[in-house]
């Protein structure tokens, strides 16, 4: 009998003190999340970004419904006109005219965009890896050129008198080409500013969509290559369904980018020659800029978010109604 007791205290201590030191974590569980300092310490951060995102956007959302130019930036004393701003944008042709040079501009890039980055991670998957090892850095290291630099390159390789691609094309017997001024020309123009924004932009979507394409199980090529399926018929079969949703991902966030696109313009062709690459943020500053016209800028920037929030909302719906037919 001594034997039993002295055996079994030893084990009604341990369990006590486990059993009590739960009743401690429970209680102060409780009081944890209770407690308001987790909210007190993120909201410096928080109230800083919703400073930094929202003051600016509701500032313009103002500044649009004001009758606001150089004499009110400096005294501050705007009167409110409504949607008169909006009503003078929405009735000038120039200002739709923009707006279609703006939705060739998107489409154009993003479709360049989205089928060089498909080629692009389809064949890093393909390599070694060395020579794989050497695409994504070469990937990453364009993708980190700062666009200011990127897009002093590119007037340097335009260059007319200077430049390496007239002289390359020169010395391959296009003599038309010495000397050509290619920002002198609005079709060249055009065509240079979306090489710019899509040599900038395939990085990101070609890393992206080749970090989907290695979770594609090798079983299901094996079993596709067996049933004779070719290589397009394999990608249309088996990988483009697994990888929808980054491919849809990188599709959304890069027709945003294209949308938004600003500095590669304004740097190299401020929207000209006349009017070949100007595009809806670029308009905006150069209306708000021209005549001081601050109110019609912030109403030109208004209408372009809101058009591209149309289009986004247009998209997901569609893409999310082909998701409910196939399930």
């Amino acid at each position: 009998m001594s034997t039993v007791r002295e055996r079994s205290t030893p084990r009604d201590a341990t369990r006590r003190p486990a059993a009590g030191t739960g009743r401690t974590g429970g209680r102060g569980g409780r009081a944890g999340r209770g407690s308001p300092w987790p909210y007190l310490l993120i909201a410096p951060a928080v109230l800083g970004m919703l400073y930094l995102l929202l003051y600016p956007l509701a500032r313009a959302v103002l500044i649009s419904l004001q009758d606001f130019r150089l004499r009110q930036l400096i005294l501050g004393d705007a009167d409110f006109v409504g949607l008169r701003n909006y009503r003078t944008l929405l009735g000038d042709p120039e200002f739709w005219e923009v707006v279609r040079r703006t939705f060739v501009f998107m489409a154009v890039c993003v479709v360049a965009i989205m089928v060089l980055s498909t080629l692009v991670a389809l064949m890093t998957e393909r390599l070694g890896r060395t020579a794989r090892t050497v695409v994504l850095s070469s990937l990453v290291l364009v993708w980190a050129v700062p666009v200011v630099a990127a897009t002093t390159v590119f007037q340097w390789l335009f260059h007319s008198e200077f430049g390496i691609v007239n002289e390359t094309l020169t010395g391959l017997g296009f003599e038309s080409y010495e000397g050509y001024p290619w920002f002198a020309h609005g079709g060249a123009a055009f065509g240079i500013v979306v090489a710019l924004v899509v040599w900038q932009s395939v990085p990101f979507a070609a890393i992206t969509l080749y970090s989907a394409l290695v979770t594609v199980p090798a079983e299901l090529y094996e079993s596709a290559r067996m049933d004779g399926a070719g290589a397009a018929r394999v990608f249309r079969s088996v990988t483009f369904p697994l990888i929808r949703p980054i491919f849809m991902l990188v599709l959304s966030l890069e027709v945003i980018w294209t949308f938004k696109a600003f500095v590669q313009i304004w740097v190299m062709t401020r929207g000209g020659p006349g009017e070949a690459t100007t595009v809806l943020p670029v308009y905006a500053v150069q209306t708000a800029l021209a005549g001081q016209r601050y109110d019609l800028g912030s109403a030109a920037s208004m209408l372009t978010v809101l058009l591209m929030s149309g289009v986004l909302v247009l998209y997901f719906r569609q893409l999310f109604r082909q998701e409910g037919e196939q399930l």
